[in-house]
């Protein structure tokens, strides 16, 4: 556990933030691992199915992410006013909670699976392998769901190393499997998934007993578990708007794969490892905000607003320079970071092209969370919600209709980088308001 109450404020946000990303750019290589094995072992067909997978995936865990989110506000702000029996109440039912979240999404999602594919437009030809992979990831949703509750409890409380250990050991799992699964034993995309769900328990287990023998006041027992309906609706509310942002970000990236399956398989796998480096591009961004709301929730929690805005500023001063060199980066290198995944042609090129058009804006995209992390910090949800919602169903998606229709899947890459100015504009005025920080909970 670390306070975030004292010492200098750049330095402990950057304290925090390089675990985290080191440990989220490991959890993305689950992700980027399976695509690389089956684009290799397999082929682009596969490639562009477990690609269509993703915005699926996500609708899943966006709930359960706004959730989470809510509990590391309530952890951090408990944890710094010195709360601890509320502390405990808040952990036991961010678990109930996200344990019967988890089951309900991932059996909807199994059952739908192949409806919803066909609702994306997606080729006829790559429903099947798609609905195979994307059944077996979800029936280890509570899996990923308990991991992802344990790491936000921990950071709740100035933790960000501990689940990166456990990310590294799984991750490395991950890899040997995919390997042997599909390059030895031939086994096909499915087993990408079933690599995911067997690496990912390890380090879910692990957590479990790391938590149990070393934070006793939060230790994991059925048999204790306190459920606080006040503490579930203070979740709830902090979390809920974050969770419909997050699922409304995924019914857009949905969408936005209906616009650009029409432009066939060597697009749709092209947009899929785009997409992929990008996700892992901005998990500085992303990690860096993840920080700051931690920051400014401990902080507000012992009363200390004056350290808010230096913590802001200190983290937009870091944050975006990691921003620009992974812009330079994607603009120069993208061509060999698609090569990663394809050795085919056409899906490089239309990849790099799609990383030199919306790479080059990284920075935009990381001040616009960075502002948001504030806010989530300060439990104020909701307009960080309404902006982003804004920005991708009235900016990007209208846009991206528009422009393809005059400039081809080039004018679907410019819709997202506009979208991410108007984003960041938003987030910034309303920053200046000051009205988040009447939202607190202590």
């Amino acid at each position: 556990m670390k306070d975030l109450t004292v010492g200098h404020e750049g330095k402990l946000i950057w304290q925090f933030s390089v675990p985290m990303i080191i440990g989220n750019v490991f959890q993305q290589l689950y992700q980027i691992i399976d695509s690389v094995v089956v684009g290799h072992f397999i082929g682009k067909e596969a490639l562009a199915a477990i690609g269509a997978s993703f915005p699926i995936i996500f609708v899943i865990v966006s709930l359960a992410i706004g959730v989470s989110m809510g509990g590391t506000v309530l952890v951090a702000q408990f944890f710094g006013a010195k709360d601890f029996q509320r502390l405990k109440r808040t952990v036991d039912t961010i678990n109930v909670l996200l344990f019967f979240l988890s089951m309900v999404l991932s059996t909807l999602g199994i059952i739908f699976s192949a409806q919803i594919f066909r609702m994306m437009h997606l080729p006829e030809p790559l429903i099947p392998i798609a609905t195979s992979f994307l059944n077996v990831y979800l029936s280890g949703t509570f899996i990923f769901f308990g991991f992802n509750a344990i790491s936000a409890i921990l950071r709740g409380m100035g933790d960000s190393k501990t689940p990166l250990y456990f990310l590294i050991i799984s991750t490395i799992i991950n890899t040997l499997l995919d390997l042997l699964f599909v390059g030895i034993f031939k086994w096909g995309v499915a087993s990408t998934a079933v690599a995911t769900i067997i690496s990912q328990s390890v380090a879910f287990i692990a957590a479990i007993i790391y938590l149990n023998k070393t934070h006793k006041l939060l230790k994991f027992s059925i048999r204790n578990i306190e459920w606080d309906r006040l503490i579930f609706s203070k979740i709830m509310r902090i979390g809920l708007p974050t969770g419909i942002q997050n699922t409304f970000v995924a019914l857009a990236m949905m969408a936005l794969m209906v616009i650009v399956n029409q432009y066939g398989t060597d697009v749709i796998a092209a947009y899929s490892v785009g997409y992929r480096i990008e996700m892992f591009a901005s998990m500085p961004a992303m990690n860096f905000a993840m920080a700051l709301s931690a920051f400014v929730g401990q902080n507000i929690g012992a009363g200390k607003m004056e350290r808010v805005k230096t913590g802001l500023l200190a983290t937009l001063k870091m944050s975006v320079c990691v921003a620009l060199c992974i812009s330079v980066l994607v603009f120069f290198a993208g061509d060999l970071l698609i090569n990663m995944f394809t050795t085919d042609a056409n899906v490089i090129r239309y990849g790099h092209e799609y990383l030199r058009i919306a790479g080059s804006f990284y920075a935009v995209f990381t001040a616009m969370f960075i502002f948001g992390g504030v806010m989530r910090g300060a439990g104020d949800t909701f307009i960080p919600m309404l902006v982003t919602l804004f920005s991708l169903w009235f900016v990007r998606l209208p846009l991206a209709s528009f422009l393809s229709g005059k400039y081809a899947e080039k004018g679907i890459w410019w819709s997202i980088p506009i979208a991410w100015f108007i984003g960041a504009i938003f987030s910034y005025f309303y920053y200046r308001t000051g009205r988040w920080k009447k939202k607190s909970f202590v």
